[in-house]
């Protein structure tokens, strides 16, 4: 089977050391990506650590795929203890950063320890430097950016940095690349945060050494396809379904008060690309589904909205004019902070106060999360946590907030929210485009769990691999044998052991089936999960039944 190359570079910011150690029958095993971190995190990370402590440990990962020049292929791997949910989480990211990850030679970057001073990491094919940055205590990401360009002539391309909110351990802070780019969910920048870590830069030449062929075709053909698709994602992202979501199944609005938005239509598909100004891709995409935005009267300039900030920025507060959207969802990039979490967290703030569609409250409030400034330090520990003395309702799973795509809608996806590992995130399980299209009966939770099953197991292997969820049209079932050189279902067994080591690690915390439930009512939810757990092979109160081995495929058997 196809998988990343190069070793495994632990770097301690504690006692400033580096290590490589190789790890090759783990990524023949795993690939990469988010398989590769997972099974690093399950075997390193202390079960009881404290995700603030010196023993968590962040993984960044990159897939063989990062090592070719195919469209749909510019994405991250990120792992880590969350500190918003407490167990293990995975999410990534787009931009430039995967190829001048690969150029230093290394497959992972572990990050360990906690440093006494701000530190910059300087990750090259030679070594690793270690630079104090005291003058960038609270600095934004651009602010970075400015940082690592002036004194190391690099760009943002080559950077992971935090900005105020992660330094600050905001419980949702985001890792940043390129600006704009996020490792968004379940506030993984608070780790880097904790070990005093700013910023990471990669630098190299070490990418021709590493020999990894990728087919050809699918490569070209999928490039060519996607450099000619007339998809109308390509012209408004995801936010070009916002108005057939709220029409025909449910836009959550004002903190799930409302099921609709009256003003889908201001924050929606052609709003946003009204205010798209140019192109823009991630690494060696021809797709170019990105959104660079600007308001001419204002000055506000974003990459975005996507549709989940939208609905987060949008419509859970009550928002309905596009560019108080953008000017959110440039707070966001700027401080380090996942638009998700942090819009419903805000929303959640809104409803307390009666404050729904306030945007400048909105945008005040945003800033002082991150700086943990006034009510700012209590809502940056996330609704869950501050949910009673706000006087709301705690509208999670396992912690995280809430994605757009409504489980009281889409019964098949409020089952993927409740079982998911990571929480409320609608990336895990994906059932909602299946009962989007109709493909699914989005009533009824009963016989999905199988479907649901593969579904997190695609999306586990597609985030191992490293492939955009964009790229599903292109890079089929079909064309990912061919590309990894494997069966079809042995890919989805790679992406099987990374779900069960995600619910392993957490079942060692305490997670359990009581855990996998939903703060509001569908139908035959006990019935679903004991489905579910079933075709796991998991026990009834939805642990794993051993310790899981680090192996991979049917022939490790």
């Amino acid at each position: 089977m196809l998988h990343a190359t190069g070793p495994l570079l632990t770097v301690d910011v504690g006692e400033r050391t580096a290590t490589e150690t190789e790890i090759d029958e783990l990524l023949e095993r795993y690939v990469g990506g988010r398989a590769l971190a997972t099974a690093l995190a399950h075997e390193r990370i202390p079960f009881d650590a404290d995700p603030f402590g010196p023993e968590n440990r962040a993984y960044l990962s990159t897939g063989p795929l990062q090592q070719s020049q195919m469209s749909f292929t510019g994405r991250m791997n990120m792992t880590g203890l969350s500190p918003l949910t407490d167990g293990l989480a995975s999410t990534n990211a787009g931009g430039y950063l995967s190829r001048n990850f690969v150029e230093t030679g290394i497959s992972v970057l572990e990050v360990v320890g906690e440093s006494d001073e701000l530190l910059a990491v300087h990750v090259t094919d030679s070594g690793v430097e270690f630079e104090a940055v005291p003058e960038l205590e609270e600095a934004t990401v651009p602010e970075v950016s400015d940082y690592v360009e002036d004194e190391h002539d690099l760009g943002p391309e080559n950077c992971i940095a935090i900005g105020p909110a992660g330094e600050n351990l905001v419980r949702f802070a985001s890792v940043m690349t390129f600006d704009s780019r996020a490792f968004g969910r379940g506030g993984l920048g608070a780790i880097l945060g904790a070990k005093n870590v700013k910023c990471v830069t990669f630098e190299g030449d070490a990418a021709p050494e590493l020999e990894v062929e990728i087919p050809d075709p699918p490569e070209s053909d999928i490039h060519r396809e996607a450099a000619t698709s007339d998809d109308r994602m390509r012209r408004q992202g995801t936010t070009g379904g916002t108005e057939f979501i709220n029409d025909n199944f449910s836009l959550p609005t004002r903190y799930f008060r409302d099921d609709e938005f009256e003003h889908a239509e201001n924050i929606g598909g052609d709003a946003v690309e009204a205010k798209k100004y140019k192109k823009g891709a991630c690494s060696a995409c021809a797709y170019a589904c990105k959104l660079p935005t600007r308001d001419e009267e204002t000055g506000i300039e974003t990459e975005g909205p996507e549709f989940e900030t939208v609905y987060s920025f949008g419509s859970m507060q009550g928002v309905d004019d596009i560019v108080d959207v953008m000017k959110s969802n440039e707070l966001c990039d700027t401080l380090g902070m996942d638009t998700i979490s942090a819009g419903v967290t805000v929303a959640a703030y809104l409803d307390s106060e009666e404050e729904f569609g306030n945007a400048d409250l909105a945008h005040e409030i945003t800033e002082k999360i991150a700086y943990r400034e006034g009510i700012g330090d209590l809502l940056a520990e996330g609704v869950d946590r501050c949910h009673d003395e706000l006087g709301v309702d705690n509208l999670t799973v396992k912690g995280m907030e809430f994605a757009a795509h409504d489980g009281r809608a889409l019964h098949g996806q409020g089952l993927s929210y409740a079982v998911a590992n990571r929480g409320a995130d609608h990336m895990y399980g994906g059932m909602l485009s299946l009962e989007y299209s109709g493909e699914l009966d989005p009533q009824g939770t009963l016989g999905k769990a199988e479907t649901l099953v593969e579904q997190e197991n695609h999306n586990a292997f597609r985030d191992t691999g490293v492939v955009c969820s964009f790229g599903g049209d292109y890079v089929t079932e079909e064309r990912l044998e061919t590309l990894f050189s494997a069966d079809y279902d042995d890919l989805l067994a790679v992406g099987a052991k990374t779900v069960e080591l995600e619910r392993h690690f957490n079942n060692q915390r305490g997670f359990d089936e009581a855990d996998d439930r939903l703060p509001y009512e569908i139908p035959d939810l006990d019935e679903a999960l004991t489905e579910y757990y079933e075709a796991r092979g998991w026990n009834d109160d939805g642990t794993v039944p051993e310790e899981p081995r680090l192996e991979a495929t049917p022939a490790d058997d």
